[in-house]
């Protein structure tokens, strides 16, 4: 029989321990996310749903996107015990330089209008944390005040080739007068790919306070009072947008008479680091390296342009082959863990590119909560290591993981 008895107070002190109150509530909201998809659920209830939207979604069906991560999802690790890894190294070189982590913030567009304290933030976190950040062409903090807020970030700016080049020119320059040691050029965006989500929301650029936005307002306020009472909500790069839709932007002022003879001329252009952006075929690899450029980053753009596109993942390991030592492949689209990172690089990937995923933490708690977003891949960088059985990165192989047959 078992005997049964009241415990004493002395016994039960112990088991009562409540968590500690944090006062800042961006703190207390933030603690309770351990995912990417938890930064993600906490991101949609903060944010307006258009905005939400433009960040979350894709073209068309999506699938481009959908296709992506479900390649992510078939990533199977072959690992090896008995290995000590009780001290593991996360750095890795990237286009010469020596990174924390194998992975880059990716250029993002209209990045305040997800949280008031944009770009200035996300390029904050680079700097502490050790990573390379990628400004965007259509971003929403001009080149010189990234580079003031974040003097010792190793700075790289994404370029769009306008029909006026002497605009493009002019941003090179200034990227290159302020620091920034890397130029990506984006080459897959010939016109605008059909974001659904944007149109059935009415998302405009800049943002218009319709009825629909207005009731979808009250529901945010903090957003709004943030909008409204910190600096116009522009494309700090571009003098004038026309209004309208992000596509319609793309349409009316990127240049889809965008050769090779315009690589050619960047790279004549621009001394320091060159990526091509939006290769999604060795062929295309082959000709961007044959003209100059450093690296390539093998993107569908997120999804957001061609849907049914290739998945940048599986383009790795023949790309790798095929270009051998003469440039460094990178990979962005789909990635959201940290062992989506080490998959890449194991099958040959120099580094990957994280968009949405530093995305989420910023709507979801401005800069601390792109901290947490470093914070939670970190964690599962090392993590993931340590199971696999591997002391560094850098001995990541194409051995050390597969991916599993479709179905």
């Amino acid at each position: 029989m078992v005997q049964r008895r009241l415990p004493r107070p002395s016994e039960l002190r112990p088991l009562l321990r409540p968590a500690p109150f944090v006062r800042d509530a961006t703190q207390r909201r933030l603690r309770r996310a351990a995912t990417i998809a938890d930064l993600r659920t906490i991101a949609r209830r903060r944010t307006p749903r258009a905005v939400f939207d433009y960040t979350d979604g894709a073209a068309d069906g999506e699938l481009s996107l959908s296709r992506a991560r479900a390649a992510f999802a078939r990533v199977e690790f072959t690992p090896s015990v008995l290995r000590d890894v009780s001290s593991v190294d996360l750095g890795r070189d990237i286009l010469g330089q020596r990174s924390t982590l194998p992975f880059a913030f990716a250029p993002t567009g209209f990045t305040r209008m997800m949280h008031h304290e944009g770009e200035r933030a996300v390029a904050s976190v680079a700097q502490d944390v050790g990573i390379p950040y990628a400004l965007s062409t259509m971003g929403t903090t001009t080149i010189e005040d990234v580079a003031a807020a974040a003097p010792g970030a190793r700075k790289w700016f994404q370029l769009y080739l306008w029909r006026d080049r002497a605009v493009a020119k002019d941003l090179v320059q200034r990227a290159a007068d302020a620091g920034y040691d890397t130029l990506m050029l984006t080459v897959d965006t010939p016109v605008g790919g059909a974001r659904h989500r944007d149109t059935y929301n009415g998302l405009s650029i800049p943002p218009a306070i319709s009825l629909r936005t207005f009731a979808d307002g009250a529901m945010h306020p903090h957003w709004w009072f943030d909008l409204l009472t910190t600096e116009p909500l522009t494309f700090a790069s571009l003098t004038s947008t026309g209004g309208g839709t992000v596509a319609d932007l793309i349409n009316r002022v990127f240049d889809p008479a965008l050769t090779m003879n315009d690589v050619d001329w960047l790279r004549g252009t621009w001394g320091g680091k060159l990526v091509v952006k939006g290769i999604q075929s060795v062929d295309d690899a082959r000709r961007v390296v044959d003209a100059g450029a450093d690296a390539v980053l093998l993107s569908n753009h997120g999804g957001r342009q061609l849907d049914r596109a290739p998945v940048p993942l599986e383009l790795v390991e023949p790309t790798v082959q095929a270009l051998g030592d003469r440039a460094e492949v990178l990979v962005d689209t789909g990635i959201t863990h940290g062992a989506d990172v080490l998959a890449a690089v194991a099958l040959g990937a120099r580094a990957a590119l994280i968009g949405r995923a530093y995305l989420y933490g910023l709507m979801a708690g401005g800069e601390q909560g792109v901290r947490k977003a470093v914070e939670i891949l970190t964690g599962e960088i090392r993590r993931t290591l340590q199971l696999v059985g591997v002391k560094s990165v850098d001995e990541l192989r194409p051995s050390h993981v597969r991916l599993r047959p479709n179905g």
